[in-house]
């Protein structure tokens, strides 16, 4: 008898240590999915185009978020940016950390800002997940990047927004529609 409620115990310990990954995976759930989408804004007086797509996978403890933008100029140059980031748990709640380097001891952790990497981090309220990206210059100025994407019927609405030393640079709103 002492046996089996000594084993009962145990497996109720590993029950609530699993939960909240198990809580954290399903959070992503209903962001699952590809989408893409288009988006036209203007800069110095140029309108420019932009192809964007998103793709979100819930994985064992956090999320998975691609993404790529497609830049076209009125000249025909195109620049294209991807990102692959993973985020897991940071211990708080909502918050979310970047795994975008392994270190030493094999795990993997955010990047350096001080050393002019993206320290880089999400964030999940109700039907919005955010990234945020903060760069720091050379000369010690710092840049964000804001990605919103919130869920709607026809996939996600989106809105960036570059601020550099606390100023708009560039905002961007655009519909992402599912496409799987």
């Amino acid at each position: 008898m002492r046996q089996s409620s000594s084993l009962i115990r145990q497996f109720i310990a590993v029950l609530l240590l699993l939960w909240p990954l198990a809580a954290v995976a399903g959070e992503f759930d209903r962001f699952a999915g590809s989408f893409m989408g288009e988006a036209e804004f203007v800069v110095d007086g140029e309108v420019q185009h932009r192809d964007m797509s998103t793709t979100i996978m819930p994985t064992k403890n956090g999320v998975r978020i691609s993404w790529t933008s497609i830049s076209r100029r009125s000249d025909g140059r195109v620049k294209t940016r991807t990102y692959n980031i993973l985020f897991e748990p940071s211990g708080r709640k909502n918050i979310y950390s970047s795994a975008m380097r392994t270190n030493v001891f094999g795990k993997d952790v955010p990047l350096n800002p001080l050393k002019g990497e993206p320290y880089v981090w999400a964030r999940l309220i109700d039907d919005t997940l955010s990234v945020f990206s903060l760069v720091i210059d050379e000369t010690g100025e710092y840049e964000m990047q804001e990605y919103h994407r919130t869920l709607v019927a026809e996939g996600l609405e989106l809105e960036f927004i570059r601020l550099r030393n606390g100023g708009a640079l560039r905002e961007i709103r655009t519909l992402l529609h599912r496409i799987d």
